[in-house]
């Protein structure tokens, strides 16, 4: 059994910042990739930041400058630190994480619950 559990949304102010924890636990093996997802209202699912293990980061253009994804390994965790936020920040924040749950076993896709995100003006 494998479970994300996802931290620290919120209500903010636009300017002020957040970050988002998400601890993966369970029968793991191994991480590979982790990423961030955002949902705003009406809209779809879209990618807002990836990390490898090794620590390569990758951002959508609309956060690049604000937001830093960082892990850490050895607690199975990867964070998102969000500064300057907008209202366009506004969303459900979802972890996505590619875990190998035994050493045999096949790269799967886990998702976390969704944390919110609220930025007023």
């Amino acid at each position: 059994q494998v479970q994300l559990v996802e931290s620290g949304g919120g209500l903010v102010q636009a300017g002020e910042s957040l970050r988002l924890s998400c601890a993966a636990s369970g029968s793991i093996f191994s991480i590979d990739t982790m990423r961030w997802y955002r949902q705003a209202p009406g809209k779809q699912r879209d990618v807002v930041a990836t990390i490898t293990t090794g620590g390569t980061p990758t951002y959508a253009d609309s956060v690049k400058g604000r937001f830093t994804i960082s892990r850490d390994n050895a607690k199975n965790t990867v964070y998102l630190q969000m500064g300057s936020l907008k209202p366009e920040d506004t969303g459900v924040y979802y972890c996505n994480a590619d875990i190998r749950r035994t050493a045999w076993s096949s790269r799967t896709g886990y998702w976390g619950q969704g944390t919110q995100v609220t930025v007023s003006s």
